[in-house]
């Protein structure tokens, strides 16, 4: 495949605990909105929607590529894998349905499709390309896709463009997708999971108490013990913004329980 310049220059940043990594950069925080706007379809499910609730999820999408060393040729210099994981490797199943990853068009068969997590592809080859990531939702999520560009790195930027078969070049983006007034069916689905976060709640509204059920036979969509999970960078902006959210659906937490024992104290009205 040809070889290219990078398309969308990403912002140098820290590798997390993995210094070693020959290149190790991150891109400046970006928060994507999808907007749902109700089609004729979705009338009749109008009444059904919770105003004034937003449900973040932060994702994580890039590529690590390692260099074959001996094993490369002309035409097949690196091994890479392309995937979109959460930000902080929680399972994004039960928000995503699928992932379509559009390749370069001298692959065979560019369009590949990851239809279950964790979403991702691996692939080899010797050329630089801008990778498209479509995501596609669950039909009570969002029923319209989100697009994100990602540019294959394979080749180190420092001066001495040495190579390495243990240390790879990993390149990863941080972004947020903010979905508006949810559906009940949404709501109760998503409320406890631990992928998601509830930016905004309304008075009156509040989180039930999580239940854990632990199913070991079911197949696991999170990347905390993926094979390349030593080298996913750590977002700090991904980290500080969890902890806000939380932080911040405690507050609404308290205020309504607040409220509820004050209604108490007062009775009913004279």
């Amino acid at each position: 495949m040809p070889q290219t310049s990078s398309g969308r220059k990403q912002h140098s940043g820290g590798g997390g605990d993995h210094s070693d990594a020959t290149t190790a950069q991150k891109s400046l925080q970006q928060r994507s909105r999808i907007i749902r706007l109700p089609d004729e379809s979705d009338k009749k499910s109008q009444s059904k929607r919770l105003k004034d609730v937003e449900i973040s999820v932060p994702i994580v999408y890039g590529t690590i590529a390692f260099w074959l060393g001996k094993k490369a040729s002309e035409y097949n210099s690196h091994k890479w894998t392309v995937y979109v994981r959460g930000a902080t490797n929680e399972d994004l199943g039960a928000v995503v349905k699928r992932v379509v990853f559009q390749l370069h068009p001298s692959f065979n068969n560019p369009t590949r499709v990851a239809e279950s997590a964790p979403f991702e592809l691996s692939e080899s080859g010797w050329g630089e390309f801008e990778i498209v990531i479509s995501l596609h939702f669950h039909s009570d999520v969002c029923d319209k896709q989100v697009d994100l560009y990602h540019h294959l790195k394979l080749y180190p930027e420092d001066d001495t463009g040495h190579q390495s078969i243990k240390k790879p070049v990993v390149i990863e983006s941080y972004d947020e997708i903010v979905f508006f007034d949810p559906s009940e069916a949404c709501f109760a689905r998503l409320q406890n999971h631990p992928a998601v976060n509830f930016a905004k709640l309304p008075n009156g509204l509040s989180i039930s108490p999580a239940v854990f059920i632990e199913n070991v036979s079911e197949k696991r969509g999170d990347t905390k013990d993926h094979p390349l999970s030593q080298w996913f960078l750590n977002f700090s902006e991904a980290d500080e913004l969890l902890k806000l959210a939380a932080a911040r659906q405690q507050v609404q937490s308290h205020i309504i329980r607040v409220r509820r024992q004050l209604s108490l104290m007062d009775g009913p009205p004279q």
